[in-house]
């Protein structure tokens, strides 16, 4: 066989490999969040007047436009420094995961990505299996494939689980701090980007070694990476943690309690079975 024919041989089999491969990734299907969502009311300077929990009984407020910069630097550089790079996976990390369950003998770590993290939280409480985590991964392959970065970052900061009934960055800030996602301190940032991590272990509030140390330790790596200067760093590590969640502003009541109810008399009616869907 000559050379030539050789190559293109070689090449229908890597083209041939390669569709086969992409079968299980196109055909999983995409990660979709349905869950309902506050009632949240603003001023057009963007201040909240008022809000009014979702039907589920969580406060989960509509994502904001963007990831604040300061929450992203810190939940990237706690969770996935390499989000930008990776196709989804992290192949290094699942390696890694893997040789740590077989030797610990249970799932004690997961090696998911930012993107692999969205397509868990898509699927609710569901029990943490290899079967599981294969889905995730062609999940996470397709979301790659069809959006974008900053798409897949939004999706996970407005779904991600902040302890209690607190749902996504939103609700998080407000409750937290008392603050939009866009004033946040650095301190704050770094304390809100750990606690997707184990929300129900590290709780504002509660558990505050836990917490404190997950947040100077991720604030020393923000200065490691020269992403905060050493000031930033020591007046951050002396600033308090957040504590019990606070209530939510409520400078309008009956205007939030008026959109809230048109809200509700919506969603009843086009749940009703004869409505068009």
């Amino acid at each position: 066989m000559s050379p030539d024919n050789e190559l293109k041989k070689a090449l229908k089999i890597t083209l041939f490999t390669a569709c086969v491969a992409l079968i299980p990734v196109l055909v999983a299907p995409m990660p979709r969040f349905t869950s309902p969502l506050s009632t949240v009311v603003e001023a057009r300077d963007g201040s909240l007047l008022g809000a009014r929990i979702a039907d589920d009984g969580q406060w989960r407020f509509p994502p904001g436009p963007e990831v604040p910069e300061k929450f992203r630097k810190a939940l990237l550089t706690f969770e996935d420094k390499y989000f930008y790079y990776h196709p989804g996976i992290n192949p290094v990390s699942i390696f890694r995961a893997f040789r740590d369950n077989i030797r610990s003998g249970e799932i004690v770590s997961g090696g998911s990505t930012i993107t692999m993290q969205v397509a868990r939280l898509s699927g609710g409480n569901r029990p943490r299996t290899y079967t599981e985590k294969i889905i995730e991964i062609f999940q996470a392959l397709k979301m790659e494939l069809f959006r974008s970065k900053k798409a897949i970052l939004s999706t996970y900061a407005a779904n991600a689980p902040f302890g209690g009934n607190i749902v996504g960055l939103e609700a998080a800030t407000w409750r937290y701090t008392g603050k939009s996602p866009d004033d946040i301190t650095w301190a704050e940032a770094a304390a809100l980007a750990v606690l997707p991590n184990s929300p129900s272990l590290v709780y504002p509030g509660r558990n505050q070694e836990i917490l404190v140390r997950k947040r100077d330790d991720l604030l020393k790596k923000l200065y490691e990476r020269k992403l905060i200067d050493s000031l930033t760093l020591v007046l951050s590590m002396d600033e308090p943690l957040p504590g019990e969640p606070r209530p939510l502003p409520s400078a309008a009541p009956h205007l939030t309690d008026q959109y809230y109810t048109t809200r509700r008399g919506e969603r009843k009616s086009s749940n009703s079975p004869g409505a068009m869907g």
